[in-house]
């Protein structure tokens, strides 16, 4: 009886390993091993978006804003895949690239706060479109550098930060 039972739970065993797919919080890039996607910025003030990973593919459009943030969606060798704000992207040579965090402003007029609360004095109002360095951020608020100003402003009108992402 005993044997049989111990096959019994070796087979169980096996039978719940061998089909249960393994659980990732997130996926890492194959080369960096860095989450994918994740968010980084422009390092260079210029840089070509081509189609593949390879100085032989065709450029379809140059990035022109050092900060910019973006999101790498793939990586290969030292190419990643980026995509903009609008989803718009390709790929770009590792080197033109910052892990320096930035935000997007997405929305105009955007109160940035002494503290993480509305009620909070403003420190100043950014127009849609600017590019701020992005430092702690709460389950709802981040707190922002641009211009010699500083201060938090709402995630939910940031692009660059995940909405579950937590900074430190």
């Amino acid at each position: 009886m005993i044997p049989k039972l111990r096959s019994v739970l070796l087979g169980a065993f096996a039978a719940v390993h061998l089909f249960s797919a393994p659980v990732y919080s997130e996926e890492v890039g194959q080369v960096t091993n860095l989450p994918v996607p994740r968010f980084v910025s422009m390092k260079a003030s210029e840089g070509n978006v081509r189609r593949g990973p390879s100085l032989t593919h065709r450029i379809d459009w140059v990035f022109k804003h050092r900060d910019l943030p973006l999101r790498i969606t793939a990586e290969h060798g030292h190419w990643r895949r980026v995509e903009d704000r609008d989803g718009m992207g390709g790929w770009v040579h590792y080197s033109l690239l910052s892990g320096t965090r930035t935000v997007l402003v997405e929305q105009d007029r955007l109160q940035l706060r002494a503290r993480p609360d509305p009620k909070a004095p403003i420190e100043a109002e950014l127009e849609l479109g600017v590019i701020a360095r992005l430092g702690a951020c709460d389950l709802e608020w981040c707190y922002l550098r641009v211009d010699g100003f500083k201060g938090w402003a709402p995630k939910a009108r940031l692009w660059g930060v995940g909405a579950q992402e937590l900074r430190d």
